[in-house]
């Protein structure tokens, strides 16, 4: 063999020693809540808009976030949400709704309603501080009279529900045990909240 061949021989024998990097598999999460039951309470005659929510600095992303000491934010590398978690919760929020109003719409919408629903996602964190961690979902929502023009009224929602494991699924699964306790207590919120029949 000549001095060529064996340099050759060589380098693909050392390359075959290397193997690419393993890469760890992404995980993708949903909130998910299912419906209150029927008949929770009367629905009231009026039309409801439920805005796109917003959310605060660091929770609009579809990185999902825990905090290990305060005011210090992270995110898992390998787990997500599939979108923000905004814009998975709006349409829960209108189901979560339907069974209380005439009829709920998502704004903007071309039909005219009575009242509309205002929501910011406040905090959307698993809080590994305490043992078992616990995952914390607070909401500000506030319902306005749109033939009013005026606010009438506003509340911020806290649910804290303790993870089941440490690990980001063990986060997802109390986000949306969190989750759906405080879409019920929003439901009520706006029930109570929007006068008239």
């Amino acid at each position: 063999m000549n001095r060529a061949g064996a340099l050759l021989a060589v380098l693909l024998a050392g390359c075959a020693g290397l193997q690419a990097p393993q890469m760890d598999a992404l995980h993708v999460h949903l909130l998910e809540a299912r419906p209150a039951a029927a008949g929770a309470a009367p629905a009231r005659d009026r039309v409801l808009a439920v805005s796109a929510p917003r959310a605060r600095a660091g929770f609009d992303t579809e990185q999902m976030a825990y905090v290990r000491r305060p005011h210090a934010l992270e995110y898992f590398a390998n787990n997500r949400w599939a979108d923000t978690p905004s814009r998975m919760l709006a349409p829960l929020l209108a189901q979560a709704l339907e069974q209380r109003f005439r009829a709920v719409v998502r704004a903007p919408s071309a039909v005219h309603a009575d009242l509309r629903l205002d929501a910011e996602l406040v905090r959307l964190q698993q809080d590994f501080t305490s043992r078992p961690s616990r995952f914390e979902l607070v909401l500000r929502a506030q319902l306005v009279d749109l033939h009013g023009r005026r606010v009438l009224a506003a509340m911020e929602f806290e649910e804290i529900e303790p993870a089941p494991s440490e690990d980001a699924y063990g986060g997802v699964i109390a986000a949306n045990r969190a989750l759906q306790r405080m879409l019920a207590r929003v439901a009520d919120f706006c029930a109570e909240r929007s006068g008239g029949p």
